[in-house]
């Protein structure tokens, strides 16, 4: 396989993942607005933060508030990383490796891509929970769609990494943000008010009635465990880099090679480390150190796939 055609795929994959991650943010905020007291927690800068873009927020829209942060996540065209720009550049990628993909999985994107951009366009749009809800499940058939006509082959592979460290960093970023907007106030610690936070952090990643088929209460230690442990839930950092890894095995078992590159190295290290990491010590460590962590790991993972695979053609 070339090169071009891994880092599309890849990278289509990425995309396109990210874009359904800032349609569950904004879709589960707007629900939290509905449903907590008024003015109890600004909701709309942790979106921001999530991004690592709060510099290039500020320059251009300056207050987050939610009129500001929707039109960034969803719309901006400018912002490389919105809803719009990313299926934008899925769609482009996708182009590129048609030959690689079933008719019904690029119509899909293609798609996908105009509901959003016809949505940007749309001033009288009422860009509610509705919205983005619909906008998950265009990226649900997607998701159907691409595992139930697309082989499962090297290709298939590259996409499936793509989408699981995508997955990862978004859950560990949703922690991270969330949990130190959640300890407000000590007062609210353990309240009705405290249980409606986090089980907000839950529905971001779809994971609330997993959640309770294993906990029947809201606690601290199992919603942390849960997002970052968990190796059965698809969207816990666990399962996510597990899925990865399986994938990058496969690439590796297919290559001229036949050995396991760097990337599936560094992979596999963030991977033990997860298995053998208990809640209290990342509670002891600290939360935001521990996602920091992490998200060196992810990024690393990252730029070794760019210097294993897509820099020279891929043997396989």
């Amino acid at each position: 396989m070339l090169s071009r055609v891994a880092e599309s795929v890849y990278w289509m994959s990425r995309q396109i993942e990210r874009a359904e991650n800032h349609a569950r943010f904004l879709e589960v905020t707007l629900h939290l607005i509905l449903d907590q007291p008024e003015n109890l927690v600004d909701p709309w800068d942790p979106l921001v933060r999530i991004t690592g873009d709060e510099e290039w927020f500020k320059e251009k829209y300056g207050v987050a508030n939610q009129e500001n942060v929707v039109n960034f996540l969803a719309f901006d065209d400018e912002y490389p990383h919105s809803m719009l720009t990313c299926l934008r550049a899925a769609r482009e990628n996708a182009r590129g490796v048609r030959e690689k993909l079933s008719s019904e999985a690029f119509e899909q994107i293609n798609e996908f891509y105009h509901f959003v951009n016809e949505a940007s366009k749309n001033e009288l749009l009422d860009r509610d929970s509705q919205f983005f809800d619909e906008v998950r499940e265009h990226t649900i058939q997607w998701s159907g769609i691409l595992t139930s006509t697309m082989a499962q082959d090297t290709a298939w592979h590259f996409a499936n990494v793509g989408r699981m460290l995508e997955r990862a960093d978004k859950t560990s970023r949703i922690l991270d943000v969330k949990y130190f907007n959640l300890f407000y106030s000590l007062e609210h610690v353990g309240t009705a008010i405290d249980d409606l936070q986090w089980s907000s952090l839950l529905l971001a990643i779809s994971g609330f009635e997993a959640y309770r088929r294993d906990y029947h209460t809201i606690d601290l230690d199992n919603v942390v465990g849960f997002f970052l442990f968990n190796k059965t839930f698809p969207r816990s950092v666990h399962h996510c880099v597990a899925s990865a890894g399986w994938s990058l095995g496969q690439i590796d078992e297919a290559s001229v090679q036949g050995v396991p590159r760097n990337s599936s190295k560094v992979l596999e290290a963030l991977q033990q480390r997860l298995a053998s990491t208990e809640v209290k010590e990342v509670l002891a460590i600290g939360m935001h150190e521990f996602v920091d962590g992490l998200q060196e790991e992810l990024n690393a993972i990252g730029s070794s796939m760019s210097e294993d695979y897509f820099q020279i053609s891929v043997g396989v």
